[in-house]
């Protein structure tokens, strides 16, 4: 018999980000087998600096064929015994080096109270307390409903409204968790609203987790601000707050490796770290993968100029995208991370509900061939708003993918006028038939009037 979790739907498969992933799969657009396939926008995955890990891998051979560096001799055997659930200490110390780097070394890193996960999956699971947060854990999730009034910004009333649906569900509210640089937004948590959340959990005695596995992916103003930058400067990092506060973190976003799986939890609580360190036997990175990312990530000059190009590329792309969209008169929240763009598409809809909107996405799906991700798929409250991948498909791509949306919307645009222009004639119809006889033969007459005249 197989687990009732295993059967259940808990998970989300059947969700429309899972729906819009199998039409995908089954339509692939490629520019020259299948140029009228559905293009891949749902996936946020970053390809636009793999050629810089190539070309590292390219210059350090040996690495690649787990050799040392000073000699020739091979380490395979090393890596392929057992290893430790801790993790090779080389990796670690590696990881925690590259997480103060790209948060500009304002804050340092434990390895110590580093536990490695395979993937960041893993990790918001190992923590959990939806889908890959809820389906074997059996956590209940509640959105903190936030509105477009104020760029979807966290604020006070929404975190308690958040707490007081949560105590009407009966529901005993272990802690928050956020993802900064947020997924869908695509905007880092100000430092308002990180305070916001340190108050929050320590007015309710409760936990918060801040995944900041987009951390390296900030582009423009303002920078990324880490949580645990947020303890240091309240001077609370040896109080029991810094205990209750978690850092999920992951390279599938920063270096574009999500098939590595390379996750890690960050705590202050050694209870956790022991914990987690027990459960992580679950899930562990291989060793060879460890090797291989420890050699990377120690190469400073490298990182160096991997972040500061992966940067670059991004927001050049990002910007592609949202003038690409303007031209078609959609806009995007205004954004200086991540991946994707939190695309404004409400003028679209048929009607201002989730079954427009769902009906929204059933047609750009089917009938324009983007696969993208609908709000309501991210907990949105408000309809019409869709998550966009950029990072993930070639410029020639994103412009196929432009030139498809621009199509789309002139339609509905000629759809609706054509639609006003003969609910109009029709009104005008009505109006005629109503007016009395008399009326028309006073306007006849004036025309005849008027034509004599001339």
């Amino acid at each position: 018999m197989l687990s009732s979790k295993v059967t259940c739907n808990s998970h989300g498969q059947d969700s429309s980000y899972f729906l819009g992933w199998e039409e995908y799969e089954k339509n692939p657009y490629d520019e020259v087998k299948n140029p009228n396939g559905i293009i891949q926008m749902g996936l946020a995955e970053n390809q636009l600096s793999f050629d810089l890990l190539e070309s590292w891998l390219q210059k350090n051979p040996e690495i690649a064929a787990f050799k040392k560096h000073n000699n020739d001799q091979s380490i395979f055997k090393e890596l392929a015994l057992f290893q430790d659930y801790h993790g090779l200490p080389a990796f670690k110390n590696a990881l925690v080096r590259f997480m103060s780097e790209i948060r500009g070394n304002t804050v340092t890193f434990d390895p110590n109270n580093l536990v490695l996960t395979a993937g960041a999956t893993s990790a918001n699971e190992t923590l959990m307390f939806d889908r890959d947060l809820k389906w074997r854990t059996g956590a209940e999730i509640v959105p903190i409903h936030c509105s477009s009034l104020n760029g979807f910004r966290i604020t006070k009333p929404a975190l308690e409204d958040a707490y007081k649906q949560a105590e009407k569900q009966n529901l005993k509210v272990k802690g928050v968790l956020v993802t900064n640089p947020s997924n869908p937004l695509g905007t880092s948590l100000s430092l308002h609203e990180l305070d916001l959340l340190v108050n929050f959990i320590s007015t309710k005695n409760i936990h918060l987790i801040s995944d900041e596995i987009y951390s390296g992916t900030v582009f423009s103003y303002p920078s990324f601000t880490s949580i645990m930058e947020v303890l240091k400067n309240r001077n609370l990092m040896n109080t029991e707050i810094a205990k209750r506060v978690h850092i999920v973190y992951s390279l599938s976003k920063d270096l574009g490796l999500p098939g590595f799986r390379i996750g890690a939890i960050y705590s202050n609580d050694e209870r956790v770290v022991s914990a987690a360190t027990k459960m992580s036997s679950f899930g562990l990175i291989s060793s060879q993968t460890q090797y291989l990312l420890s050699e990377i990530l120690s190469d400073k000059k490298f990182t160096k100029t991997y972040l500061s190009e992966n940067r670059r590329r991004l927001k050049q792309r990002h910007e592609k995208l949202v003038k690409g969209l303007q031209k078609t008169g959609i806009r995007c929240l205004q954004s200086n991370a991540g991946l994707y763009c939190w695309v404004d598409m409400r003028q679209l809809l048929s009607s201002d509900t989730f079954e427009g909107e769902m009906e929204l996405w059933l047609k750009i799906v089917y009938e324009v061939g983007l696969n993208i991700s609908p709000g309501s798929s991210c907990h949105c409250s408000e309809p019409g708003w869709f998550r966009i991948c950029f990072a993930n498909m070639s410029e020639e791509t994103l412009a196929v993918a432009m030139q498809r949306v621009k199509l789309f919307v002139e339609s509905i645009v000629k759809k609706n006028t054509q639609s006003r222009h003969q609910q109009l004639l029709k009104r005008d119809s009505r109006r005629s038939k109503s007016l009395p006889k008399w009326v028309f033969e006073l306007s006849f007459d004036h025309q005849r009037e008027v034509g004599d005249e001339r």
